[in-house]
Formats: structure tokens, C-alpha cells, sequence
């Protein structure tokens, strides 16, 4: 039930959700409360407008997925340790296992292994039933990876954890069981800073390697770089709204585990 509502109610503070609610009751109450249902679509407009702006979505997503830059070249670990979340099951029309935005994570971790960065690589996630059919998320990046060089044997799965806590929790008694005390831990940017509080809460000595970086040095430039592009950024822009939702939705994950103690 907790990972149900954990979905569930945050949607209704979400820029989308919270618009429509907002309409909902501008409905409600247009005939017999017009100042309310002003107010109400007045406050969902500005919502709408806020959460769509380039300087608002890129300014947020930063905040996030800068906390954890690599200093220098990330050293040797015992694991690379890949969190789920990247990744579509082969299931028809498929005609293989796809990725997500966050598939970056997996490529990221192919990378660092055929470099030398660690000799095994933990692959972290399970599936959803009500949300996903298929198998696991670690076997899906299992097929990646050994597409991409990595062998069988240096691959170990949890296959069951289905957030970032059961990540955590169930990537240590992978660690106890096969002597690992040092990892190197591949997540988005955006989700580096929860995912990194949770595994050193539990006493595991992780080294933050993130990827899938939405926001550069150049986009912060283009911020202000021309009149076309200053423009571009007052538009309300779906892009800019999944963005700023994304962050959103991270941040209600941070106070959640925080108030469960998680972090």
C-alpha cells in the first residue's frame, strides 16, 4: 500500500495534477463562487506558466544534478552498482529490450567496467506488476551490458527491490555475501543525491558516479545567449514541464525518506 500511495497522492501536487485539480474546483464553483473559481484558474495558469519556463526547469533540474560532480577521475571500487529505472522488457511489438532517458545509466556502467573501474557490476531492480509487465529491470540491463562486452560472470542481479530504499537495502546483503566493501554507484544525476544519503545511511561506503545529466555548462549558457533563445524560454514547453515535474517528484522522495528515516 505505502508504494502505491508513494505514487499515487504526490501526483496531485505535480504541476499537471495540481492544474487540473485546481480547474476541478473553478468548475465546482464557477456559478456560485466566480471570485474562488478566478482564484483557482488563476493559480493553476501560474503553475502551468511557472513549471513550463526554461530558466524555472533548468535552474531546479540543477539543483539537483549538480550536488554530486566527480572531482577529478573516479577511483578503482570492488562493484559498480547500477539502480534501475532505465529500462523497457522485451515484450511484442519490442523487438528487444529498449531504454528510457535514464538508459544512460546502463551504458554509463558499461563504460566504467571496461575501463577497469571495478570487476562486477551489481545490477538493482525489480518490476512493478501494476505498473509494468515483464521481467525484471536487472535482468533487462543484464542483457545490455552483455551486449555491450560485459561477461556474465561479473554481473550479479537483485531482481526484487522495488525503490531506491530496497535498492540500498538489498545491494549490502549482496555486498556482505560476496566480500564487496566499496562501489561505485551509477544513477541519474537528478537522483544521485537521495539514492547516495540512503546507501550511506546503511553504512555502505559508496562513490557517487552520475549520468544522465540534463543540464550542462552550455545549456546555462544559452539561458541567456540570444533573443531567440531568451523567447523560446517564456513559451510553456512540455519538455520544460516533464523536467520540472521530474525534479518535483525527487524532492517529495527526499522528504518522504527523510520523514521514514531512510535518509
Amino acid at each position: 500500500m505505502f508504494l502505491f500511495l508513494s505514487k499515487l497522492l504526490p501526483l496531485f501536487i505535480y504541476p499537471l495534477g495540481l492544474a487540473c485539480l485546481l480547474l476541478i474546483v473553478a468548475l465546482v464553483m464557477l456559478w456560485k463562487r466566480p471570485r474562488i473559481a478566478a482564484g483557482a484558474i488563476a493559480i493553476a495558469l501560474i503553475y502551468l506558466l511557472a513549471a513550463s519556463n526554461g530558466w524555472v526547469a533548468t535552474q531546479l533540474v540543477r539543483s539537483l544534478e549538480w550536488q554530486n560532480l566527480p572531482q577529478g577521475e573516479l577511483p578503482s571500487a570492488d562493484a559498480i552498482v547500477v539502480l534501475g529505472g532505465s529500462t523497457l522488457s522485451q515484450m511484442p511489438p519490442r523487438p528487444w529490450v529498449e531504454v528510457l532517458d535514464e538508459g544512460d545509466r546502463v551504458l554509463y556502467a558499461a563504460k566504467l567496467y571496461r575501463e577497469g573501474k571495478a570487476p562486477k557490476v551489481i545490477l538493482s531492480g525489480g518490476r512493478i506488476d501494476w505498473r509494468m509487465s515483464g521481467p525484471s529491470e536487472s535482468n533487462d540491463m543484464a542483457i545490455l551490458l552483455e551486449s555491450m562486452g560485459v561477461p556474465q560472470s561479473a554481473l550479479l542481479q537483485d531482481p526484487t527491490s522495488l525503490n531506491t530504499y530496497e535498492n540500498a537495502v538489498n545491494v549490502r546483503q549482496i555486498m556482505a555475501t560476496q566480500g564487496i566493501r566499496r562501489v561505485l554507484l551509477v544513477t541519474s544525476a537528478f537522483h544521485m543525491p537521495r539514492s547516495l544519503r540512503i546507501f550511506q545511511k546503511l553504512g555502505i561506503e559508496a562513490i557517487a558516479a552520475p549520468t544522465d545529466f540534463s543540464v550542462t555548462d552550455a545549456s546555462i549558457r544559452e539561458l541567456k545567449s540570444t533573443v531567440e533563445g531568451t523567447v523560446l524560454n517564456i513559451i510553456p514547453d512540455v519538455e520544460k514541464l516533464r523536467r520540472t515535474t521530474r525534479v518535483l517528484k525527487e524532492y517529495v522522495g527526499i522528504v518522504i525518506y527523510w520523514l521514514k528515516g531512510w535518509i
